[in-house]
């Protein structure tokens, strides 16, 4: 950081060589700013302002809507003053174009100063868009010819409004009545044809599901879950059928889970029960020598078997040995079966509906040549209609406010209320000469103090010890003093005070241009003023 100070300090020293010389710039740039900015013509802003009340159509006009479209209609009148024939008459009123001038050049560029000079802005008060303000403003280097111009804008801008608005209603109407008409024509063509189109290609057309590859996606994806939920079918009817032959089954028919067969069965299971009994009961009476005894265990060993004969079908899955065996009596078998056969009613639907979607599928891709091309061209006859219909919708509405407004305009709908009236400050509102005077001094200090530290890169010179050790890149052993220092900052000073002198007299000159502005001197062609 040291090191750039001290840098810094060798330049400004060597710089300050040409001290003189960049006072003098600074001196001739001062005098050359300052005279043009007094040169400078003074512009004076005339102003004034007109309220346009709409509140008037509230009787007879409900929809705010319309109430907008009066004041867009106000508001293309004020802009439509500063262009073509209105733009003329405004100059030729307020003396801006004379008849001597005839230079269409000239002429267009007086026209063009004056429409972008005019300023015209629109403020609606509080909000509401019945209470409009509109508000000019220009500017001119003539005070009266700027209160002129003004003057006759604002007189310019109620004649219109009042004298053309029912002339431009009127061509409005007539110009909707021809376009409302023409796309009566469109309307009814659009909807020939795509009535046409709809006759011609049946069954072709895009659904309540999509166009066609939507509904090529909707097919598939619905078959592809038809394929999953009958695979879970499937297992869920193996499952059961398993059940059907498993351990519920056999219970049922060993009678451990059964709650008993009825008294009388033909169920194998009852009758070797009903046979039981009768040994027991016969052994209550006879012994086991007796022929009743022997015979009636002779007929349970025979059932007995039966009975494995009938476990072993029901095991392989005979549907009749579930009758003969008495599962089928069983609640827990009754509920395997009915699960059993919901699922066969559900697997029935599951392929039925899915060689409906398949053939579906097959179907659309039959017309994968055919239905994009269709579909495009019935979107783009859509998009033709939709348009055309919005379009002469859109006339329609705007027909009826067309019609609204002129009525409201017969009534006396616009009324106009002097806001501000046309004025104009007597003093001028631009340029603004003391921050350009001030501004001008700035820069011109800027070019001295280039101009002095150009002419030190020019020609520099060593003013410290280590801008010599830097230059020779040798150690420096030490340094002579001046002979007479006291001499030397003498004449420092003397010199610092002199030059101090003369930048003090270019600020003289700055204060004095000030008051100079203050005063209204200005630089005319011919000298001062």
């Amino acid at each position: 950081m040291k090191e750039v100070v001290v840098r810094l300090y060798d330049e400004a020293r060597s710089a300050w060589r040409y001290r003189w010389l960049g006072l003098a710039l600074a001196a001739g740039v001062a005098l050359l700013g300052w005279a043009a900015v007094f040169a400078l013509p003074d512009r004076y802003e005339a102003a004034a302002s007109l309220s346009v009340d709409a509140t008037a159509l509230r009787p007879y006009v409900t929809d705010f809507t319309v109430a907008q479209d009066v004041v867009a209609q106000l508001n293309r009148v004020g802009q439509s003053l500063l262009s073509g024939p209105s733009l003329e008459r405004i100059a030729r009123t307020a003396g801006l174009l004379t008849d001597d001038v005839v230079d269409q050049v000239k002429v267009a560029g007086i026209l063009q100063g004056l429409a972008s000079g005019v300023t015209v802005e629109v403020e609606y008060v509080q909000g509401n868009a019945e209470n409009v303000i509109f508000s000019f403003a220009y500017q001119d280097a003539q005070r009266d010819r700027a209160i002129d111009v003004i003057e006759t804008v604002k007189n310019a801008f109620i004649e219109d409004v009042l004298g053309q608005r029912r002339e431009g209603s009127e061509n409005a109407q007539k110009f909707l009545e021809e376009e409302i008409r023409s796309y009566e024509v469109k309307l009814s063509e659009a909807e020939t044809r795509l009535a046409d189109f709809k006759k011609a290609n049946i069954g072709l057309m895009p659904t309540e599901q999509g166009g066609y590859f939507g509904q090529m996606q909707a097919e598939l994806d619905a078959a592809a879950k038809l394929r999953n939920d009958l695979k879970i079918a499937e297992a869920r009817r193996a499952e059961l059928n398993r059940q059907s032959r498993g351990e519920a089954a056999i219970s049922a028919a060993t009678g451990v889970t059964s709650t008993g067969g009825a008294i009388g069965g033909s169920d194998t299971l009852t009758r070797i029960k009903d046979t039981q009994a009768r040994i027991d009961d016969l052994l209550q009476r006879f012994t086991e020598k007796h022929p009743d005894v022997i015979a009636a265990r002779n007929t349970l060993r025979e059932l007995n078997e039966r009975r494995e004969a009938e476990i072993q079908s029901l095991r392989r899955g005979d549907a009749g040995a579930a009758a003969a065996s008495g599962a089928s009596l069983n609640p827990v078998y009754q509920n395997i079966m009915l699960q059993l056969n919901q699922v066969e009613v559900e697997i029935a639907s599951l392929r039925n509906q899915l060689v409906q979607h398949e053939a579906r599928a097959a179907q659309l891709r039959e017309r994968l040549d055919v239905a994009p091309q269709v579909e495009a061209e019935y979107a783009q006859l859509n998009r033709d209609y939709d348009f055309n219909k919005a379009q002469y919708t859109t006339l329609l509405a705007n027909y009826e406010k067309a019609r609204l407004g002129e009525r409201a305009d017969n009534a006396g709908s616009v009324r106009f209320d002097v806001v501000k009236p046309t004025t104009a400050p007597f003093g001028p509102v631009s340029p603004a000469r003391l921050l350009m005077l001030a501004g001008v001094f700035i820069v011109a200090a800027g070019a001295g103090g280039a101009l002095c530290y150009g002419l030190h890169l020019l020609n520099p010179v060593i003013g410290s010890l280590s801008g010599l050790q830097e230059m020779l890149s040798v150690p420096v052993l030490g340094v002579v003093s001046s002979a007479f220092p006291d001499r030397l900052r003498a004449e420092t000073r003397s010199e610092l005070l002199r030059f101090a002198g003369a930048f003090s007299v270019l600020v003289v000159g700055l204060l004095v241009a000030v008051m100079l502005s203050r005063l209204g001197v200005r630089f005319h062609l011919g000298g001062a003023g």
